[in-house]
């Protein structure tokens, strides 16, 4: 990036990018180290530089309107963290407020510090753990995207896995990515002797033997308990715990557990011993867990115990324009191929419009499928897209044939005088003929996808094949 310089019309704002040490920046730098009195000033300098960090400086915190303007123009970019820094006087409440919904990262003000180097680093030493997190090889590899939101998740994702000792929470819909994040979690995570991740999928816990599961048992606990198991607290001492659909967990098991992230102990079922597990626990829903508490289904104190630091995960329908690079790590990964093949502009153009419930999960099914179809040699033709994959044109009648593009659908049918009737009609036909595709037939699987009465199909396709 192109070294940076801006100032408002009274000339008392300055935007620095330290991604090189040209000219202009040594004398905006040298000019911040005269009013700080720090020394040396070429030490500072060759610390700053190739750093994707701005810093936006400003002696009229609250008078003066450059600052929230040069954030907001900014805010999409995504590709850097901007700190504001205030020399004169701090910000009132409802400036900082601004500024922070802004796009601001964080906001100082710099005669608060004892001494510049403290002041330097309350700038630096945080965001630039964060930005070298992001940009590992670890980081890269395991979570593709580019987009300013996706980018700005996994900041929160990289400044929660550095701090070792607080649990994080990861909201999101489902297929998102959120078993994903966790591993990635737990790589980052600082521990000086990392243990293992262990997962427990809350969905699958049948109730009576779910506090096997977590805690383990001692050998005849229960019938058919014929020898002592561990459970996954005890597998995941000195590692991570991963939590999956954490809102299904049982009211009882919410209180056990509790107990073992307050106190670190806890008893195998049918033992009357206590015993201790460190580990760093790491939870998901795709559940409004805040709801779930206000209905009493979820205890508020165990809440507020693995949400230490919440992380939300966007929708794929948020970060569009990571499609392109998400189908050609998918593609490359299904038929191992370092670098992924050309897509014909068609193809790829129908995969950014198309509707994703599934999220980055039915986008990787969807390329698996497309990697199965192709032969190996050209590009990658929409021949080797399934026909079910490809959203059907919809028809208002029988006796009416004019399709009626998908995702204009509202605009073309009111042009064609349809009633809100009609359109309702067209839409749920659509909904259900995809959702009985999607599901091989079978209607009670799709009722399920759609939240009716298998009779409600079945009324349905009687009525479509008379």
């Amino acid at each position: 990036m192109v070294m940076a310089v801006a100032k408002n019309a009274h000339g008392q704002n300055w935007y620095v990018d330290f991604t090189n040490g040209s000219a202009q920046s040594q004398k905006i730098l040298k000019c911040l180290s005269q009013r700080m009195a720090l020394q040396p000033f070429d030490a500072v300098l060759t610390e700053l530089r190739h750093r994707p960090i701005g810093l936006l400086l400003t002696d009229q915190a609250n008078d003066d309107p450059g600052v929230e303007d040069f954030l907001t123009a900014h805010r999409d970019e995504g590709s850097q963290q901007i700190l504001v820094a205030t020399l004169n006087q701090p910000p009132g409440f409802a400036k900082l407020r601004q500024w922070l919904y802004a796009g601001a990262a964080e906001v100082l003000h710099l005669n608060d510090y004892e001494t510049p180097e403290a002041a330097i680093a309350a700038i630096f030493q945080r965001w630039l753990a964060i930005e070298q997190a992001l940009g590992s090889a670890l980081v890269q590899k395991s979570l593709v995207g580019r987009s300013p939101v996706w980018r700005n998740a996994l900041r929160q994702v990289a400044e929660a896995a550095l701090l070792p000792d607080i649990n994080i929470l990861i909201l999101g819909p489902s297929g998102t990515g959120k078993e994903a994040v966790a591993q990635l979690i737990h790589e980052l995570s600082p521990q000086p002797q990392k243990g293992r991740l262990v997962t427990v999928d809350c969905t699958t816990l049948m109730p009576e033997l779910a506090g096997s599961e977590l805690f383990g048992h001692e050998k005849g606990a229960f019938t058919h308990a014929l020898n002592t198991r561990e459970g996954a607290i005890a597998l995941a001492n000195g590692g991570t715990l991963y939590l999956d659909e954490v809102g299904e967990l049982p009211l009882l098991l919410q209180a056990e557990l509790l107990r073992v992230i307050q106190e670190g102990v806890y008893k195998k079922v049918g033992s009357n011993h206590w015993q201790r597990s460190d580990f760093r626990l790491v939870c998901a829903t795709n559940r409004n867990l805040w709801a779930e508490v206000e209905a009493g289904r979820f205890r508020l104190d165990l809440y507020f115990r693995i949400a230490s630091r919440v992380c939300q995960l966007p929708a794929l329908n948020e970060r569009r324009t990571d499609i392109p690079h998400l189908v050609e790590h998918f593609l490359c990964k299904r038929l191992n191929l370092k670098e992924a093949p050309l897509f014909s502009p068609m193809l790829m153009e129908l995969l950014q419009q198309r509707n994703y419930p599934g999220n980055v999960r039915e986008l990787q099914q969807l390329v698996n499928k497309i990697a199965d179809s192709y032969i190996g040699q050209g590009p990658v033709t929409i021949g080797c897209l399934p026909l079910h994959e490809i959203p059907p044109p919809l028809h208002k009648a029988k006796d009416d044939p004019a399709p009626i593009n998908f995702l204009p659908l509202v605009t073309a049918a009111l042009e064609m005088g349809w009633s809100l009737k009609d359109i309702k009609e067209a839409a749920s036909d659509a909904a259900i003929e995809l959702a009985i595709r999607r599901e091989n037939g079978n209607l009670q699987n799709a009722a399920k996808s759609l939240a009716v009465t298998d009779r409600t199909l079945q009324l349905w396709r009687a009525a479509h094949q008379a």
